[in-house]
C-alpha cells in the first residue's frame, strides 16, 4: 500500500489557494459595489457593505494564514518568490493561480486606498458642510433660528410705515 498522505496534503494546499483566489474575487466585487456607492451617495448600503468587508477580511485573514502554515509546513520560506519556486517544481499547473493571486491582493488593495480616500473627501465635505451651517446658526445673519424656522435680519422700521 502506498502512502498517499504528502499527495492529500499537497491537494489540500492547492485547494486552500484556489479557495484564496476565488475569496480575493469576491472582495473586489465587493470594493467594486462599495466604490459605487461612494460615488452615488448612497450611505445605507456603505454601511452594509462595511460590515460584509469586515467579514470577508476576517475570511481572508484566515486563507492567507492557512496559506502560511501550509507553506511553512512544506519548508517554502515567506518570501518573494519561494512560492513560485515550490509550484514550479511541485505542482506547476497552480503556478498562473498563485500569480493571479498576486495580482488580485494588489488590485484590492488598490481599490481599497482608494475607498478609503473618496470616503476621507466625503468627510471632509460634510465637516465643511456642518461648520458652514453651524456658522451660520451662530452669526448676526443666521439662516434658521434656533426653532428651525428662517431668521430674518431685524431693522428698525416697520413694513408698510414710511
Amino acid at each position: 500500500m502506498v502512502n498517499d498522505t504528502p499527495a492529500a496534503a499537497t491537494a489540500e494546499f492547492i485547494s486552500q489557494i484556489h479557495a484564496e483566489r476565488t475569496a480575493l474575487h469576491a472582495f473586489i466585487r465587493l470594493l467594486e459595489t462599495e466604490q459605487q456607492a461612494l460615488l452615488n451617495e448612497q450611505t445605507e448600503q456603505i454601511q452594509a457593505l462595511a460590515d460584509n468587508k469586515t467579514q470577508m477580511v476576517q475570511e481572508l485573514t484566515k486563507l492567507v494564514n492557512a496559506r502560511r502554515n501550509g507553506m511553512l509546513a512544506r519548508g517554502i520560506k515567506i518570501e518573494p518568490g519561494s512560492m513560485e519556486s515550490w509550484l514550479q517544481t511541485h505542482t506547476a499547473i497552480n503556478l498562473p493561480t498563485w500569480q493571479e493571486i498576486r495580482q488580485l491582493a494588489t488590485h484590492a488593495q488598490h481599490m481599497n486606498r482608494t475607498n478609503g480616500e473618496l470616503i476621507q473627501v466625503k468627510m471632509r465635505h460634510n465637516q465643511q458642510t456642518l461648520t458652514v451651517l453651524h456658522n451660520a446658526t451662530h452669526s448676526a445673519n443666521g439662516l434658521y433660528g434656533p426653532d428651525g424656522q428662517p431668521s430674518l435680519p431685524v431693522s428698525g422700521r416697520i413694513l408698510n410705515s414710511v
